[in-house]
Formats: structure tokens, C-alpha cells, sequence
């Protein structure tokens, strides 16, 4: 239409109900100088109607004339931009403006590859802004935007609505260490480079089959706990944007050097700011490690919706108590549990931290799989 608009009722980016009025427009005048006006609150049957969603399938009826001041309310695509729910929902989490995504679907939709190759080609921008030493400078402002403030955001969501709770036990890995140092050559000389994480991911898997209940999230409007038959583990990673948590899928489906591989790809495409929006969905449980820089017990926030996240520590080396009452050194590792309160009790949190023990201190039972197969 040709007119003026008179006054905005809806801010940008704010979440808009079908109905809602957006804003008040007077229409330019007809050619005979006589159109009439009407209220402010009336909607302009026109306009309206082009923004409707054909559920019928059927031709639109002819409108009546429009007046010239009306008010244009929200159909069930504005905004304007054209995307599935899931590509909004990963564009908020990713703080993307979906009006700067260029879209390759049908009619300009947004597409899940269109926000991967948006969030891909920000990259170098925000590697040159940041890094992963840049602790930022004293007497400056920081703005709190883009990636960053939709992980603060996530983290308030997470901390007000998850009473978290958290479970520390130490473990000893002494079998782990020496396992991974006899399989480090051989898997280099397959391309791979062995860390710890590779074990932990393949542990808590185990024991997410023994606790079914952790690998779950809770679903408020239905008020049900949701456990989950797919076992997704994301693993957080520090990037010059922010903590970001790709995600191994189908990790039980996936023998040791595979997951060894995943995690070599989704921490150097992440920190490259190249990782692909699909490795960022679908986790189902959470493994975060603040052993590589040191620290030894955390207390890591839940990565709503899931129920729990496992924090591990650095190894260090402590002499111990066997059996007989003597003492040696033992290779020990502290393991730090927040949980749901709401889905997780403390019962079933030293279950479960038990049964990823039980696996860390026999490591060889994580390599079954491996042996069984043959595979590469």
C-alpha cells in the first residue's frame, strides 16, 4: 500500500501473538478525494488478508476497498522472515538476526545451512575481536551481545529455573593413564591424537544406559520427564565468541577412535568459528573439563534442557592407601556432578557417578566394542 505510517505498536525482535497490532498507517488519498477514514483500531481487511495462512486451499474471496487509515495486525508469518521454528530457536541460541540470513529456500526461507554458512562467515570477524587469551582491558565497556549475550542468557535461564545441586567424588585412574599411554602411538599412526575426554565420553554413555533417568530433560508445559533413547553428548569448548557445545551424536553407536575423531573436528571447527549449526543440536547430556587448564572441582551449570553435566578435573598423582594399608601413588581424578533437583535425586546422582567410576577404573572395558569389531 502507499500511505504513512503513524505509529509503531510492536519493538524489533520482540515475540509478536497472531492478532497483535503491529502498527497504524494512513493510507495516501484516493484519486476522487473522498476516502474515509476510519478508527485506529479497525483492521484493514486488505492487507490483513494477505498476511493470512491459507489452511483451506481454496482462492481468496474478493476484499471489500480499503479505508484509508486502519491498523496492521499479525498473521501467522510475521515476522517477515521466512523460517521453521527450529531455525528460529537455533538462530536465538546462537544470536543470530535472521533478517541479515540470506535465505536459499523456497521464497528466501531460512534454512538450517543458511545459518551455518551466516554463522561461519562471522567468524573471522569475531576471531579478530576477540581471542582466547584476551581477558580484556581494565577501564573499558564490553558489549554484551551476539554470542555472548545469548550464552548469558541461556546461563540465567539454566541457574533460575534448574535447582541445581552438585556431587564431587574423586576417582582414581591410574589404569586409565597407562591404558592411554600404550594406545597413544598406535592411534596416532591412524591420524588420531588420544585424550582423555574420548574415555569420559564413552564412560558416561555406559552409565547413562545404567541411569536412564539422567540422560533426560524435563518438559514444563506437559509437566513429564522426558528420558531420551539417543545418546547425544555435547562437549563445551572455549571459542573467541564465548563457550560453545558441539555435540557427538549417536556417541553408543561409535567405537573409540571414532569418538576420538568427532572430537577433534568439533573442537577445531568451533574454536575456528566454523562448526556447522546441526553439530549444536540434539545434546542430551553435557561433559565439560576444566583439567586442561588446571582446576581441579567445579561446580559447571546444567546446559538446559538437559537434567546433568559432568565436570572433570585435572589428573594429579597422590600417594594412596591399598589394600594391605601401605601406601603407593595413584593417578586420581576429581569428578564434579550438578543435577536437576527436580528430576535427580541425590541417591540417583551417586548412582550414576558410581557407574562412570566403575568404567574409569577399568578403562579396558571401554575398548570392548573396539576389540570386537576390528574397525577403523
Amino acid at each position: 500500500f502507499a500511505g504513512t505510517i503513524d505509529e509503531l505498536k510492536a519493538n524489533p525482535g520482540e515475540n509478536l501473538k497472531v492478532g497483535q497490532v503491529v502498527l497504524t498507517y494512513t493510507a495516501a488519498a484516493a484519486k476522487d478525494g473522498n476516502a474515509t477514514a476510519a478508527s485506529a483500531g479497525q483492521t484493514n481487511d486488505r492487507h490483513a488478508t494477505a498476511l493470512k495462512t491459507r489452511r483451506d486451499g481454496g482462492v481468496a474471496a474478493a476484499a471489500p476497498a480499503a479505508p484509508s487509515r486502519g491498523s496492521l495486525r499479525v498473521a501467522s508469518l510475521i515476522p517477515g522472515v521466512k523460517a521453521a521454528p527450529s531455525v528460529r530457536y537455533m538462530a536465538r541460541k546462537l544470536g543470530i538476526d535472521l533478517a541479515g540470513v540470506h535465505g536459499s529456500g523456497p521464497g528466501g526461507r531460512v534454512l538450517i545451512d543458511d545459518l551455518s554458512a551466516h554463522f561461519q562467515s562471522a567468524a573471522p570477524a569475531a576471531k579478530q575481536a576477540a581471542s582466547l587469551e584476551d581477558y580484556g582491558r581494565p577501564g573499558t565497556r564490553i558489549k554484551l551481545q551476539g554470542v555472548r549475550r545469548k550464552i548469558a542468557e541461556h546461563m540465567v535461564l539454566a541457574k533460575t529455573t534448574i535447582p541445581h545441586y552438585t556431587y564431587v567424588d574423586e576417582c582414581e585412574v591410574t589404569d586409565l593413564v597407562r591404558l592411554r599411554e600404550s594406545l597413544k602411538e598406535p592411534f596416532a599412526e591412524r591420524g588420531a591424537k588420544l585424550t582423555y575426554l574420548a574415555f569420559f565420553v564413552k564412560a558416561v554413555v555406559a552409565a547413562l544406559k545404567d541411569v536412564p533417568i539422567v540422560n533426560a530433560s524435563l518438559d514444563s508445559e506437559s509437566e513429564e520427564i522426558v528420558l531420551h533413547d539417543r545418546y547425544n553428548i555435547g562437549i563445551a569448548v572455549a571459542s573467541p565468541s564465548g563457550l560453545i557445545v558441539p555435540v557427538i551424536h549417536e556417541a553408543d553407536k561409535k567405537e573409540l577412535i571414532a569418538i576420538v575423531r568427532d572430537i577433534e573436528r568439533l573442537t577445531g571447527e568451533t574454536r575456528a568459528g566454523k562448526v556447522r549449526v546441526e553439530d549444536l543440536r540434539g545434546g542430551t547430556f553435557t561433559i565439560t573439563s576444566v583439567g586442561g587448564i588446571g582446576g581441579l572441582i567445579s561446580t559447571p551449570v546444567i546446559n538446559h534442557p538437559e537434567v546433568a553435566i559432568l565436570g572433570i578435573g585435572k589428573v594429579v598423582k597422590r600417594p594412596v592407601f591399598d589394600a594391605t594399608g601401605n601406601v603407593r601413588p595413584a593417578d586420581m581424578i576429581y569428578l564434579s556432578l550438578s543435577f536437576d533437583h527436580r528430576v535427580v535425586d541425590g541417591a540417583i546422582g551417586a548412582a550414576f557417578c558410581n557407574a562412570v567410576m566403575r568404567r574409569l577404573q577399568h578403562p579396558a572395558t571401554l575398548l570392548l566394542p573396539d576389540l570386537e569389531t576390528g574397525s577403523s
